[in-house]
């Protein structure tokens, strides 16, 4: 019996990786480290943090309190937890971590030390860990945790990864998780995104059966049209396998130095009690907080300002990586 677990299930901790002066926030490193601050303090009160920071003592000076935190030192490229980490598996009702090959989204970036966290941190876990010849991001799928696997083609079948055809790339996603079905997103795109259409910038899973995702209600934005189809395909899947959807408003345009941000709420994340949702400082802030509010009715919902993680072009799932 083997399955991968999903994020909405009971959670052992949340790893982040604290921004230092070699990452690419380093312009604008104290604004970045508050953030990251405001999250790990958020999710501390509800269960574990792994910080994993170049200075634990330095790190260690950001937090009045130091209350279920744990410090691991270990100088990583960047700060991408959700895509650099290993995956929670459960096997014969053990759990497992899969660390898979990260290469920086298609070799985009440098990641040799990013790809080498999971391994370096397998004592901290006290779990087995598997290693896998195989590229995977976390970003880039989701699990129902009932053997159906959420992705986007753009992502999961593009050449700068594994460069393999759709069969065979669905039969090993099939074999390593033992899942009964891949739904992979033909369409569906964020301006500014590096990650060749995360599906966590676009449709979650919030329980077993029921999907989150953005949907543009401006015809005029440049995603209007990809969304719409990406809507079509959820209905579509949403009707064959008896799924619920929830929309998700669509930010108004975020700019940083002129350059379009893929700001998205679909970028939540849930944790033990809690679900922490990503903020802008736009308008559709507080239509998006009210959906959160009316369908996680058993969980607090903590608004994060990710102004400035969005810089960088993620958000607030993408720099945390539960693990179960």
């Amino acid at each position: 019996m083997k399955r991968l677990i999903a994020e909405f299930e009971k959670q052992r901790f949340v790893q982040l990786v604290f921004p230092h002066e070699k990452t690419d926030w380093v312009e604008y490193l104290e604004e970045a480290r508050e953030n990251f601050v405001e999250i790990v303090n958020a999710i501390r009160k509800y269960e574990k943090v792994l910080l994993v920071c170049v200075d634990a003592k330095e790190a260690k000076s950001y937090f009045q309190s130091l209350e279920n935190i744990d410090f691991v030192e270990y100088e990583s490229d960047d700060t991408w937890a959700r895509d650099i980490s290993a995956l929670s598996v459960e096997e014969n009702g053990e759990v497992v971590l899969y660390d898979f090959v990260f290469n920086a989204w298609g070799g985009k970036f440098d990641s040799h030390k990013d790809n080498a966290l999971s391994r370096m941190l397998a004592s901290y876990y006290k779990k087995k860990m598997r290693s896998i010849d195989f590229i995977l991001e976390g970003g880039g799928i989701e699990s129902n945790g009932k053997g159906i696997l959420l992705t986007t083609s753009a992502c999961m079948l593009n050449p700068n990864r594994n460069a393999l055809d759709e069969a065979t790339t669905t039969q090993k996603l099939k074999e390593f998780f033992a899942l009964d079905e891949v739904l992979y997103l033909r369409h569906g795109y964020l301006a500014g995104d590096d990650t060749d259409s995360h599906i966590d910038t676009l449709a979650r899973f919030v329980d077993e059966r029921t999907i989150m995702y953005v949907r543009c209600e401006n015809e005029e934005d440049e995603h209007y049209e990809e969304l719409a189809k990406m809507e079509t395909e959820l209905q579509a899947i949403a009707k064959e396998h008896n799924f619920s959807l929830i929309p998700l408003p669509f930010c108004d345009p975020l700019y940083y130095e002129k350059e379009r941000l893929p700001a998205t709420y679909a970028n939540f994340l849930m944790i033990n009690g809690a679900v922490l949702v990503p903020l802008y400082g736009v308008r559709q802030d507080v239509e998006a907080m009210r959906i959160f509010r009316d369908f996680f009715k058993d969980r607090d919902v903590i608004g994060i300002d990710c102004s400035v993680l969005v810089r960088q072009h993620g958000s607030l799932h993408c720099v945390t990586m539960n693990f179960h």
